[in-house]
């Protein structure tokens, strides 16, 4: 499993609990992307999906590269991962518990069915 301290875990799941952040994931998922590229979709001012970009950039989400007053964003799938990852690993926890409650349930009404029976 990627390692990725519960800091950053955080940090990716509060930016990714935004739809305006998720949406901005999205459009970066498709290749790079100005500032203002990214805040023209939605009803916000520029400094506002500024703010949007810095927690998704906190997160490590994205890069930023500036050329000359442009600011370029790009998806980092490293952090992605990372947080992928961790949701794999207890979706296959959780598989497993029930998976287990299910043998269980099982072997408790066959013995029932077997009690009925005799």
């Amino acid at each position: 499993m990627v390692e990725c301290s519960e800091e950053s875990l955080n940090n990716i799941f509060h930016a990714l609990a935004d739809p305006t952040r998720r949406a901005m994931i999205g459009q970066l998922a498709a290749g790079e992307r100005t500032v203002a590229e990214l805040a023209e979709p939605y009803p916000v001012s520029l400094a506002a999906a500024s703010k949007h970009i810095k927690v998704l950039e906190k997160a490590g989400l994205l890069r930023r590269r500036v050329q000359g007053r442009t600011h370029i964003c790009r998806l980092d799938p490293a952090t992605l991962s990372a947080a992928n990852a961790w949701i794999r690993f207890y979706e296959r926890f959780w598989d497993d518990q029930l998976d287990m409650l299910e043998r269980e349930l099982n072997r408790l009404n066959e013995n029932g069915s077997e009690e009925e029976r005799e």
